[in-house]
C-alpha cells in the first residue's frame, strides 16, 4: 500500500515538472534581428541589447546583426555611443518560438553649451598688446620691396647660372666660332658701346667690392 502511495506522489511530481517545463519551453523565443540608422540605414556595430526582465541579452555584430534568447513579453532596450535607446516589447501572443526584427535608431545630437575664449588676461593686457601690435604690409608694398633695385642687383650677384643658362652660353660660344672661321673675331676693345657700357657700370659702382 504504502509502495503505491510513494509511486502516485512520483508520478504527480514527474507530471507536474514536465507541465513547468513544457510552459517554459513554449514561453522562450529566438529573437534575432539587424540595428541600422534612420538617416543613412548603415549597420549599428556593437550596440547593446539587453532584456529589462531577466537582464539578459547581446551584443551586435560589425554588421548590426544579433541573436538571443528571450521571453515573450520581454521589453528589449536598444543602445549604442551617438544613439538615442531604443525599446521594443516582444509580442507574448507568437505561436512560433522564433521572432526576426529590423530594429531603427536614431541619431542623438549632444549640444555643447557656448565656450568664449579670451586671449589676454585683462583689457590693459589687451590694449597694449594691441597697441603695440605691428601690422604686415600689404601685397604692392611688399611686391615693390622684392622689386627694388637694390634687391634686384643682390640677387643677381647672388644666384647663379642654372642649367639652361649655361647651355645658351656654351651654345653661343660655338656659334660664335663657326661665325668667325677662318678669320679674326672682332674686338671689344675697339668697339664704342662696349666702351660706354663700361663708363656707366663704372660711374654706377658695380666694380666695387661687395661686403
Amino acid at each position: 500500500m504504502n509502495k503505491i502511495i510513494y509511486l502516485l506522489l512520483l508520478l504527480v511530481c514527474l507530471s507536474t515538472s514536465l507541465l513547468k517545463a513544457q510552459s517554459v519551453d513554449n514561453n522562450l523565443v529566438q529573437f534575432s534581428g539587424v540595428v541600422l540608422t534612420s538617416d543613412s540605414l548603415q549597420q549599428v556595430s556593437f550596440a547593446n541589447i539587453i532584456a529589462k526582465n531577466s537582464r539578459h541579452g547581446t551584443i551586435s555584430d560589425y554588421y548590426g546583426y544579433f541573436s538571443f534568447v528571450a521571453q515573450k513579453g520581454d521589453t528589449i532596450q536598444f543602445s549604442a555611443l551617438g544613439f538615442r535607446k531604443a525599446f521594443f516589447v516582444i509580442p507574448d501572443t507568437l505561436t512560433s518560438n522564433k521572432y526576426s526584427l529590423i530594429k531603427i535608431m536614431e541619431p542623438e545630437i549632444y549640444e555643447l553649451d557656448e565656450a568664449i575664449i579670451f586671449p589676454w588676461p585683462s583689457r590693459e593686457q589687451f590694449k597694449q598688446a594691441f597697441l603695440n601690435l605691428k601690422i604686415p604690409d600689404d601685397d604692392l608694398a611688399i611686391a615693390n620691396k622684392n622689386l627694388s633695385k637694390e634687391e634686384m642687383m643682390r640677387l643677381y650677384y647672388a644666384v647663379g647660372m642654372d642649367e639652361g643658362m649655361n647651355y645658351k652660353n656654351y651654345i653661343k660660344g660655338k656659334t660664335d666660332q663657326l661665325y668667325y672661321a677662318g678669320q679674326l673675331p672682332p674686338q671689344s676693345i675697339l668697339n664704342p658701346i662696349a666702351w660706354a657700357k663700361f663708363i656707366q657700370a663704372w660711374k654706377n659702382g658695380d666694380f666695387k667690392k661687395k661686403q
